[in-house]
C-alpha cells in the first residue's frame, strides 16, 4: 500500500518501512509488457493485454494510454500517501511530501539497479530480519525469477519524447533524489575493498530505528 501515518489509526509502536524504486521509463516499459506477456514467474497465465503485439514504441508514437506520461506517476503517490492530493497527476506538493516522507519516515529506500547493495545494507542494520539475505540472492535459484518477456528497448526518439513531459522530470527528480539519498548512506555505512563491500559500525541506522526523544 502507499505510505501511511500509522499513528492516526492509535498505533503506537512505528513499523519500519523500507522499499526499493526503479527508473521510471524502466518501470513503464516492463509493466507496459507484463500486461501482454507477463513473466517467467508464471509464464502460462493469461495477462489483460493479451494478444496486443503492439510495441512500446508503436504505443508513444501512436499516442496510447498504456504508454502515456501519466502512467509514469506512480513512485511519488505511492510514497506521498494517502492525501487526494498525491494522486493529482503532476502536483509539486506531492512530489515534495514524498521527498520528506523518505528521508524522515523511511528505514531506507534501494534502487533495482544497486539491488544487492541494498540487501546488504538491510542483512547488516537489521540482521534478525535479513541474515543471510545477500548470499540467498547470489547463490538463491530464485533470484533471477518475475522477469519480464518479450520485452524490447525503447528506441531513443521514444525515450526523448517522454522526458519532455513535466511528468516524466517530476518522477526522474523522485528517483534522482532517492538515488542520491542511497548511495549517501551506503556511503556512510560500508567500505568497497577489492570489489567487496564490508559493514561498518551501525550507529548510522540506529536513529532511524530509536529516534532521539525531543
Amino acid at each position: 500500500i502507499s505510505f501511511l501515518f500509522y499513528f492516526r489509526f492509535g498505533v503506537k509502536k512505528k513499523p519500519i518501512y523500507i522499499n526499493v524504486i526503479r527508473d521510471p521509463i524502466e518501470r513503464l516499459v516492463s509493466y507496459y509488457y507484463f500486461l501482454r506477456f507477463g513473466d517467467d514467474y508464471r509464464p502460462g497465465l493469461r495477462r489483460r493485454k493479451q494478444g496486443d503485439k503492439k510495441t512500446f514504441d508503436e504505443c508513444v508514437a501512436a499516442g496510447g494510454s498504456d504508454c502515456a506520461p501519466e502512467k509514469l506517476w506512480l513512485q511519488i503517490p505511492f510514497f506521498c500517501g494517502h492525501s487526494s492530493e498525491c494522486w493529482n497527476v503532476g502536483s509539486r506538493w506531492a512530489l515534495e511530501q514524498a521527498k520528506y516522507n523518505l528521508i524522515n519516515e523511511y528505514f531506507l529506500v534501494g534502487v533495482t539497479e544497486e539491488l544487492e547493495d541494498f540487501i546488504m545494507l538491510l542483512e547488516a542494520a537489521l540482521p534478525r530480519f535479513f541474515r543471510g539475505a545477500t548470499e540467498l540472492y547470489r547463490t538463491g535459484k530464485k533470484s533471477h525469477l518475475r522477469k519480464t518477456t518479450e520485452k524490447k528497448l525503447p528506441t531513443k526518439e521514444t525515450i526523448a519524447k517522454l522526458q519532455q513531459s513535466e511528468i516524466w522530470k517530476m518522477e526522474n527528480e523522485f528517483y534522482e533524489f532517492a538515488l542520491e539519498q542511497f548511495q549517501f548512506v551506503r556511503a556512510h555505512a560500508v567500505r568497497e575493498k577489492d570489489g567487496e563491500l564490508y559493514i561498518l559500525a551501525q550507529n548510522f541506522f540506529y536513529e532511524k530505528i530509536y529516534p532521539k526523544s525531543s
